[in-house]
């Protein structure tokens, strides 16, 4: 069964950066397409970003277009958020998910997804 591993939240200014990584145990994940979400204490768990399992395709929400940028590396098995000039309003739990079908669409709802990571803490402030 496909595992997911989410890596490298933490603490950070406003404005700053922070590089997330997801991982996959016993998989390979080019097989599959990855998403990212996050969910803030109280509100819905909210779609950030997905990529193509050969990474053709990739969508954002519109809350992170122009700051965050998934990419993968099927080399190393993982896929990454970069998340630059973040604010207060990105802290999050983020968490990574294989989507139920082969491939990503647009709208990128929690639904979708059928294979979670345990999620990694990023808090955004001064």
């Amino acid at each position: 069964q496909l595992q997911l591993v989410e890596s490298g939240g933490g603490l950070v200014q406003p404005g700053g950066s922070l590089r997330l990584s997801c991982a996959a145990s016993a998989f390979t994940l080019d097989d599959y397409s990855i998403g990212w979400f996050r969910q803030a204490p109280g509100k819905e768990r909210e779609g950030v970003s997905c990529i193509s399992a050969n990474g053709d395709n990739i969508y954002y929400g519109d809350s992170v277009k122009g700051r965050f940028t998934i990419s993968r590396d099927n080399t190393k098995n993982a896929v990454y958020l970069q998340m630059d000039s973040l604010k207060p309003d990105d802290t999050a739990v983020y968490y990574c998910a294989a989507p139920r079908g082969p491939l990503c669409a647009p709208l990128i709802i929690p639904a979708a997804f059928r294979t979670w990571g345990q999620g990694t803490q990023v808090t955004v402030s001064s």
